[in-house]
């Protein structure tokens, strides 16, 4: 183990949150509020920042078990001091929620202890909905895409960062990866932001929600969400950009690069575009008498299905008062997620497709064992390999999410509550069904269930390994 090497890299990932602390600073600013709760953090961030960015490691290599070390402790650090702006200004007294609501906002989860959120400073709001942003395409990405990479294994840490069961590098050196992933990610935001400031938005709303977009995160400005803003323009604007950001960004890039149709032609696109559309459908058609016709049903389903598949959690009605069919639509969405290298959370489409034909495969070989059946996505075999870390990974997340329900059984809510709080907070879409349903929030669970539901998170959004080695005692072997 690389230690060196590791606090190197912590070290900056603490001056880059202590830099990005700037702009909610400005914001603060700007609306007459006290700059202390973004000062302070600042203050030590930077500090214990610039101490170990200036470790010397014997070596720059960083291999698998440094990347997924670097990643799991980034994030539970970023956490750690991203919570301290909330208790400064009073916003959210109570650190374990600030806690919660800071690992929300940086997984992208959405999942909130606030029952009212327009209380909150305008800086405190500003901060809250940018950790989406930030947690979105991930803190160590930005870095490898800002800062001199040596090494020839950085790729490590994407690969424990970038959602998905692959990581493919665009461009042959990581940091020139890392810098278009991010340039695409920019420039989405802010072309989203343009659309929406069209739509009537103040600057500080358009900004804010383009953030959480961008995110798939989920966190408003407003309690009822998008709801508030009662505009189908809006609702519009927004399930386009929820829905392309649950894209591989790598199509964004065969698109810029003039080959759009190799990028239609992907595999996982076209079963992620056939899932939105047949749900649409499905539940359009299931609400239609409770909405006033078909045409508005269309409306709140799209942006529903494309909130939840994307894992993004807005709202722009209480789906939870919806028929049962088109509520369970909804949590299977929840599990399927968005498109491997976006910045959705849940299974990924990718991995639902290679265990469907890996089942089918087996069905085959069942029948007939001599038979040799290879398991292909994108016209490519997968590995064997491959296809069994899937398998575990999907096991593991189960279990995962079933403990989860067990702990928060020991609150005494309902099943449906229990179930859909661990799916959403493991698949980081933020709202469940019944109380934790859009019109609710998550104050009201016990210190144990925030604690198990912060876990959750956190094993969402690092696909559970990175995390988990940081409690296997032989990583931290020096050899």
């Amino acid at each position: 183990m690389n230690y060196k090497l590791i606090g190197n890299i912590l070290g900056k990932v603490l001056l880059a949150e202590g830099g990005l602390l700037f702009l909610p600073l400005i914001a603060a600013l700007c609306f007459g509020e006290s700059a202390l709760p973004f000062v302070v953090p600042m203050i030590f961030l930077f500090i214990i920042g610039a101490v170990l960015a200036k470790i010397k490691p014997d070596s720059d290599n960083l291999f698998a078990k440094e990347g997924f070390v670097c990643v799991g402790l980034s994030w539970i650090l970023m956490s750690v001091f991203g919570a301290i702006p909330f208790v400064i200004s009073k916003d959210i007294p109570s650190y374990l929620n600030a806690l919660f609501e800071t690992v929300s906002g940086f997984t992208t989860t959405g999942a909130s202890i606030l029952e009212n959120p327009e209380i909150l400073s305008r800086g405190c709001m500003f901060w809250r909905l940018f950790t989406h942003w930030i947690g979105g395409m991930g803190v160590l990405v930005f870095i490898a895409a800002i800062l001199p990479v040596s090494g020839a294994h950085y790729i490590h840490i994407m690969r424990a960062e970038v959602p998905g069961p692959t990581v493919s590098k665009i461009m042959p050196r990581v940091r020139q990866t890392a810098r278009i992933l991010y340039l695409i990610y920019l420039v989405l935001t802010v072309v989203e932001c343009i659309f929406l400031l069209f739509g009537g938005m103040s600057f500080y709303d358009a900004i804010l929600h383009s953030f959480a977009t961008a995110g798939t995160g989920g966190f408003s400005t407003l309690t009822t969400s998008i709801a508030g803003f009662n505009s189908v323009y809006i609702e519009m604007v927004i399930s386009v950009f929820m829905f392309l950001f649950g894209c591989n960004f790598n199509l964004f890039y065969l698109i810029i690069m003039g080959q759009g149709l190799q990028a239609l032609k992907s595999e996982e696109f076209r079963v992620y575009i056939g899932i939105v559309i047949g749900s649409v459908i499905v539940i359009a058609a299931n609400i239609a008498s409770s909405v006033g016709g078909f045409l508005s049903g269309l409306r709140y389903s799209f942006f529903q299905v494309t909130s939840i598949i994307t894992t993004t959690g807005f709202s722009s009605c209480d789906f939870d008062r919806w028929p049962e069919l088109s509520r369970w639509i909804l949590v299977i969405l929840m599990f399927i997620g968005g498109c491997a290298g976006s910045t959705a959370g849940g299974l990924k489409v990718s991995r639902i497709i290679i265990l469907f034909k890996s089942y089918m495969a087996e069905l085959k070989r069942m029948v007939l064992p001599s038979r040799i059946v290879t398991v292909r996505l994108e016209q490519k075999p997968v590995e064997n390999e491959k296809i069994r870390g899937i398998h575990v990974f999907f096991t593991v997340y189960i279990a995962i999410t079933a403990i989860g329900v067990l702990i928060l059984s020991l609150n005494g809510t309902d099943m449906v509550t229990n179930i859909t709080a661990s799916v959403a907070c493991i698949s980081n879409v933020g709202p469940g069904l019944s109380g934790v349903g859009p019109a609710f929030s998550y104050f009201l669970f016990s210190p144990l269930s925030k604690i198990s539901l912060i876990i959750e998170m956190l094993l969402g959004r690092l696909e559970i390994f990175p995390l988990l080695l940081l409690f296997t005692p032989s990583i931290w072997k020096k050899k």
